[in-house]
């Protein structure tokens, strides 16, 4: 996730919240329905105004729905839960786009990637519910309630741009402050090694339970990680196994760490 992207999709939703204030009259979380509906105004092209930092994919439709509340429409039709089972705080996004565009197009990735949503599925689009399937794959992503995106959008709302800190100076990007948590680690305390894997583009998404991840590359390449066999396909592995991993069981190692994706067991991991 870059910062940049974050801003689009944050500044998307402000736009929702004032011109179509009434989709989240009938919730209790406002701002989680803003990026929802901002998420799906991005990616099918419908925004106000594009910015050039999320990249255009042509023939995308985007629908979305509580997850528990598709399992039990769905569950017994499809195979959409087997790595990862129903939640009840989340929203599953059901992304479609032209069968003939793989892998997954990085549009999608980059913006559900700056959302906080999780990879889950992928596969030929199926005929649950009432979106056109025909010659088309969907991926899916889950996003939980009570999110980062969703306080920095209650900050923007509520024009919280500056505020002071307790010795009088600026408090500084509420992003950077939120992202830290209990247990977390900041990118200056880790090996050299590991810091370079982390500051490097990459997506990370669990594959199966058993801690099988796959990660994409900026170039495109997908490698998959067998995080508890401590195992990769990329040839970096393969060829001379480096002592402590390559950078792609590094990248999946400080993620699962960082609760950036669902953990080995395919569980969620627990909101700050």
């Amino acid at each position: 996730m870059t910062e940049r992207h974050l801003r689009a999709v944050l500044a998307e939703a402000e736009r929702v919240a004032e011109q179509y204030d009434q989709i989240a009259q009938t919730t209790n979380s406002p701002t989680h329905e803003y990026l929802r509906y901002a998420v799906l105004r991005l990616l099918e092209g419908d925004a106000n105004a594009i910015p050039e930092e999320v990249p255009q994919v042509d023939g995308v439709t985007v629908g979305y729905g509580r997850d528990q509340a598709m399992y039990d429409s769905w569950g017994s039709d499809v195979e959409w839960w087997d790595t990862v089972p129903p939640q009840d705080d989340c929203t599953r996004f059901r992304v479609f786009y032209p069968e003939d565009q793989t892998p997954v197009p990085r549009g999608i990735l980059t913006v559900m990637a700056a959302l906080g949503a999780w990879r889950v599925w992928e596969g030929n689009a199926t005929t649950c519910g009432s979106y056109d399937h025909r010659e088309r794959r969907e991926v899916h992503f889950l996003w939980p309630e009570g999110n980062l995106a969703e306080a920095l959008l209650e900050n923007r709302i509520q024009e919280i741009g500056s505020a002071v800190a307790p010795d009088g100076g600026q408090a500084g990007d509420v992003r950077d402050r939120m992202l830290v948590s209990d247990g977390s680690t900041s990118a200056d305390d880790l090996e050299p090694r590991t810091k370079r894997a982390v500051e490097e583009a990459m997506t990370v998404s669990l594959l199966a339970k058993g801690g099988r991840y796959e990660v994409e590359a900026a170039s495109g390449n997908r490698y998959e990680v067998d995080i508890i066999g401590q195992s990769c396909t990329c040839p970096d592995w393969q060829q001379r196994a480096p002592d402590g991993g390559c950078k792609h069981m590094r990248r999946v190692d400080h993620e699962i760490k960082q609760g950036q994706v669902p953990r080995p067991d395919g569980q969620l991991p627990p909101q700050a």
